[in-house]
């Protein structure tokens, strides 16, 4: 879809089409009310503005529209079918990982819930496995005040990587 073809929807269909990108709603209102934007640049600019200016449970809700990294892929498809495609393609190198690093992550989810809240949000894209491990691993020691910011700036590249992906489809 070209920016021009997204100017032009309607605001239940943009919505729709922001909602793959960021499973904020609160975002997808603001944004839409943003609409139609002059330029990618715009757009990326407003997507980030609009992110950072929101509550945690906006932030929260957001993680609550991702899969769980390395989980079950049948079980994620239907969840979450209208982003299940792109979210798989951001994981894609948990397909690759030995079975002691997807059970390490699977640990780590489980632990990373239990003490924050919310799953694990990193921005999976060109990482492996090993790598997101790591960055879990590292990230439990955080304090919760700390950790929403960072989870909530992995969440804040994927939407704009989605928001790519959305003009390119």
């Amino acid at each position: 879809m070209t920016l021009t073809e997204l100017n032009h929807l309607l605001a239940p269909a943009l919505a729709e089409a922001l909602q793959k990108c960021c499973g904020s709603t609160a975002w997808v209102k603001n944004m839409v009310a943003r609409f139609p934007v002059s330029d990618v640049e715009t757009l990326m600019d407003e997507a980030k503005t609009q992110w950072n200016s929101l509550a945690e449970t906006d932030w929260r809700e957001a993680f609550t529209h991702h899969p769980k990294i390395g989980g079950n892929v049948e079980g994620l498809r239907a969840k979450f079918a209208t982003t299940s495609t792109w979210a798989e393609g951001e994981q894609a190198a948990v397909k690759q990982a030995s079975q002691e690093t997807l059970e390490s992550l699977a640990a780590g989810n489980s632990e990373y819930e239990k003490k924050f809240g919310y799953i694990f949000i990193v921005c999976a894209t060109g990482k492996s496995a090993d790598e997101m491990l790591a960055l879990l691993q590292a990230r439990l020691t955080n304090k919760p005040e700390d950790e929403i910011l960072i989870a909530a700036g992995e969440q804040d590249k994927i939407t704009r990587i989605r928001l790519e992906k959305l003009l390119a489809a």
